[in-house]
């Protein structure tokens, strides 16, 4: 019975820390439910505002290609009111040219019929001198001075119409020209304007570029091309690019990238990358000579630079051979500055 007794009392009091247990682990729940709500609602509330940047910047986007659209809109009215007045000052003086040898013709020809409309006066005057009374010319002869009197005025008429008429076109030629120059100083500062716009470009891309090569004492800066030796890129007599020369080539695929998504599609680029070697002859099966070399070194460049995904169509590759060197003389130093490979930002 006491054993009974005690089993009884063990067994009620095991339920006090179940309930305990399962109190801990609905809070712990509960709390885990909470952490969840609050969590979802910032995620929530972050992917808004991200929706809502994006959607701002989809609409600049749009703004900027539509304020693109219509700039070159402009443009390519512009060349076409141009070509339709160049064509217009084209005609022009051909007109002009005929109305000149009109004018020649006729006034040749009126010079012609003034002499012998003068020879007639000069014979005429003759007659009436050969008569004793001028009032005895016979009415033939009196109509015949009046009818040449007639054809003198009637010529000089045309002459002086015709003269009307080349001046008015001299003054058609003179507007269409005056329109002809201004189309042109229009068309000159839109081109300017892009040159200025591709400077700028440039000369951020060769600022960023100078910047991260600037550890590497052997790039060169020679006007607006950089020179990159070949030893960062290639292994002598070879077009495969090394470990290292891939790393330098991805630090400008880089900023390339970044400085061409910021360049108008209207402005006409390319990156021209230029493969030169030294004056020493190379003749392997791969390479018969520099030239070889030089040109499949620039291919590499831009075959990987186009990996990295810069554009194609944006890219010229050129092999100069050991034609255009940069230091002159066979010295180690000569040599190694002549062995280069070119990069210039330029249009097309």
């Amino acid at each position: 019975m006491i054993g009974s007794r005690r089993r009884s009392r063990s067994t009620t009091n095991v339920w006090p820390g179940y309930v305990d247990a399962l109190s801990a682990l609905l809070m712990l729940v509960i709390f885990m439910l909470l952490v969840y709500v609050v969590s979802q609602l910032y995620l929530s509330q972050t992917l808004s505002d991200r929706d809502t940047q994006l959607a701002q910047l989809n609409a600049q986007l749009t703004e900027l290609s539509e304020l693109l659209g219509l700039e070159q809109s402009k443009t390519d009215a512009l060349e076409n009111q141009m070509a339709s007045l160049q064509d217009d000052y084209s005609a022009s003086l051909n007109r002009n040219d005929a109305l000149v040898n009109q004018l020649e013709s006729t006034r040749e020809q009126l010079m012609r019929q003034t002499a012998m409309a003068e020879a007639q006066t000069e014979r005429l005057a003759n007659l009436e001198a050969s008569v004793d009374e001028k009032d005895e010319m016979s009415a033939s002869q009196q109509a015949m001075i009046l009818r040449l009197s007639n054809q003198i005025a009637s010529l000089r008429e045309q002459l002086r119409q015709i003269a009307s008429a080349l001046e008015l076109q001299e003054q058609m030629t003179a507007d269409k020209e005056q329109e002809l120059e201004q189309v042109s100083r229009r068309l000159n500062t839109l081109l300017a304007e892009r040159v200025n716009q591709l400077e700028q470009y440039q000369s951020e891309f060769f600022a960023r570029l100078r910047d991260i090569l600037a550890g590497n004492e052997n790039v060169r800066i020679v006007g607006d091309r950089f020179l990159l030796p070949s030893e960062l890129l290639f292994a002598s007599g070879s077009a495969e690019l090394g470990e290292a020369g891939r790393q330098e080539l991805d630090k400008l695929a880089n900023i390339l990238l970044d400085v061409s998504a910021r360049i108008p599609d209207d402005v006409d680029w390319i990156l021209r990358i230029d493969g030169h070697t030294d004056i020493l002859p190379i003749n392997t099966p791969r390479f018969p000579s520099n030239w070889e070399l030089s040109t499949a070194r620039a291919v590499a460049v831009v075959r990987y630079l186009a990996g990295q995904g810069v554009p194609d169509r944006r890219m010229a590759a050129a092999g100069f051979g050991e034609f255009f060197p940069v230091a002159e003389g066979t010295s180690a130093e000569a040599l190694q500055k002549n062995r280069r490979i070119e990069l210039k930002l330029t249009d097309r």
